[in-house]
């Protein structure tokens, strides 16, 4: 499997952010964010933030949709919404594939949803919860596509440790 792209549009909460790039860098994927974000990258900020790991993420960060959309021709996106009526494991993540998922306040915008909507995915939810936190429908989804493909360029050996069963 190739690199799979996580996209957050406009993102609010370093926090979010600094969540979804750690994974991002743990699974060898990439990370695009779309300006305006609601917090600085400064080096600063970032280590205040305890993002330590930040020099190790491959990201990108883009004026606006339309600089993303220029920036990647051609992009296969899945855009993760709870409006969506299929489930984010109803689709097949092809390779360098790019999974959007907007901001924490409003989500990605309609305007956007409605010319996209053969490719929107949610994840299910009972009862009136409007939705999960944003890193953890990151990580959610973004495991789907790693299961999907047999987790095959996520290494085991490294995080195998050796226990005494008896």
């Amino acid at each position: 499997m190739g690199t799979l792209n996580i996209v957050l549009h406009e993102p609010e909460i370093p926090a979010n952010t600094g969540n979804i790039g750690r994974t991002c860098v743990a699974t060898g994927t990439r990370l695009h964010l779309i300006e305006p974000l609601g917090f600085s990258l400064s080096e600063k900020a970032l280590k205040r933030a305890g993002m330590d790991y930040w020099k190790d993420l491959d990201v990108t960060t883009y004026l606006d949709y339309e600089d993303f959309l220029e920036r990647n021709p051609g992009a296969k996106i899945y855009y993760a919404t709870t409006k969506a009526p299929q489930t984010y494991a109803d689709v097949k993540y092809e390779d360098n594939c790019f999974i959007m998922f907007g901001k924490e306040s409003a989500g990605i915008p309609e305007e956007i949803l409605r010319d996209n909507q053969e490719t929107c995915v949610r994840i299910p939810m009972a009862g009136e919860t409007r939705s999960l936190n944003l890193s953890n429908s990151v990580a959610i989804i973004l495991y789907e596509a790693f299961r999907q493909h047999g987790f095959e360029h996520l290494k085991l050996e490294g995080h195998l440790r050796k226990y005494d069963w008896k």
